[in-house]
């Protein structure tokens, strides 16, 4: 598996377990990198990509949410909401090319969550994606 995707299941479960716990302080965010056996480059691109995701939530949050029709982010399974801070985060914040973003978010959602999953966030995502240089002037990116 490559690196980069390594990260993003790292960051994925970290937000994961910050989104269940209600707990989206990054104080434990060295300890649960550290804890696994993943290579230090690993690590510090989760990292990255999770202060990253806590530092433009709200504006993640709300620019998801005005792409979807009769969802709220509440109402969304746990990890489809995570995939798609992240992918959005990556989107808008980085020069990660939108194919590679999609894709990998559809995958993450296909591995970690339901059958529909899938779908449901590259929908979502290819919504947001025609978007990216709007939203990067808009949020500062």
């Amino acid at each position: 598996m490559r690196r980069r995707t390594q990260s993003r299941r790292l960051a994925l479960q970290w937000l994961y377990k910050a989104d269940l716990t209600a707990d989206a302080s990054t104080t434990d965010l060295a300890d649960f990198v550290s804890m696994r056996g993943d290579p230090v480059e690993v690590k510090g691109l989760a990292a990255d990509l999770v202060k990253g995701v806590l530092l433009h939530r709200e504006a993640l949050d709300r620019e998801i949410e005005k792409v979807t029709e009769n969802w709220t982010l509440s109402r969304m399974a746990t990890i489809d909401r995570n995939v798609l801070r992240l992918a959005a985060y990556e989107l808008i914040f980085t020069e990660t090319p939108s194919p590679v973003v999609l894709n990998e978010a559809v995958e993450l959602a296909k591995t970690f969550s339901t059958e529909h999953s899938g779908a449901f966030v590259n929908g979502i995502l290819d919504r947001i994606r025609p978007e990216r240089e709007r939203l990067r002037g808009v949020l500062g990116a």
